[in-house]
């Protein structure tokens, strides 16, 4: 075997070098790529460019509940006992409120799943209410109550009442029609669904869960 001539060990040293600090550049990048996808561009919303018109049909004709403001609309989808419905109710619906973003609560009482029931007889029942006369205050009311102390004072029932039964039933087929329609951006439905328009007119949607997305859409209502 023929020994390496004394040029070969420096250019080898070299070319090692180089590797490495090629392999360092290329880990930083990505390092980077990275921390700007976990600390920005995965809490983004979606633009909703595909179904826009049926979309907005179906948010416009439920039955959803506001406050009654002039400014842009934003559609939430929610389930009374829902945590991070509720965290952003709580949350962000006052500093939208005060530059006048009209807050549209979409309430829906969960399906049953594999034969057991996941709302009760009063969560029916106000959903319904909700819907048939969009009524703000009773909103208000129960979102105010503790969920095991909510007894719905003067709704009327809607197990029981056919007409009442079908309202709740639609917001179920609702969720699952948006579900398919907003996939088609990129939005996996989840709760809280929310939907709006931003300044210039474009619709954008997000599966807001995490507290991360809140800012987008604070920025693109005027509420950042």
């Amino acid at each position: 075997m023929m020994a390496a001539s004394p040029k070969e060990g420096p250019i080898m040293l070299k070319t090692l070098r180089n590797w490495a600090v090629t392999l360092l550049v290329l880990a930083a990048v990505l390092g980077g790529l990275f921390e700007w996808w976990n600390l920005d561009l995965r809490w983004r919303p979606h633009p909703i460019t595909r179904n826009q018109a049926e979309i907005g049909r179906i948010l416009e004709g439920a039955g959803w509940v506001s406050p009654g403001l002039s400014g842009p609309r934003l559609y939430m989808i929610s389930f009374r006992a829902c945590p991070d419905c509720i965290r952003y109710e709580q949350g962000e619906f006052p500093r939208l409120q005060a530059v006048g973003v009209d807050t549209r609560v979409i309430m829906v009482a969960l399906p049953d799943r594999n034969g057991a029931p996941r709302s009760t007889a009063v969560e029916r029942a106000t959903v319904a209410e909700l819907w048939v006369n969009r009524s703000w205050p009773l909103f208000q009311k129960w979102m105010g109550s503790p969920t095991a102390a909510w007894t719905a004072p003067g709704v009327p029932p809607a197990d029981g009442d056919v007409a009442r039964s079908a309202v709740v039933e639609a917001g179920r087929a609702m969720t699952d029609r948006l579900g398919d329609l907003l996939k088609a951006d990129g939005v996996n439905f989840a709760y809280p669904t929310l939907i709006w328009w931003t300044r210039d007119g474009k619709m954008m949607g997000c599966a807001c869960e995490n507290p991360k997305t809140y800012a987008n859409v604070r920025r693109d209502l005027g509420a950042d």
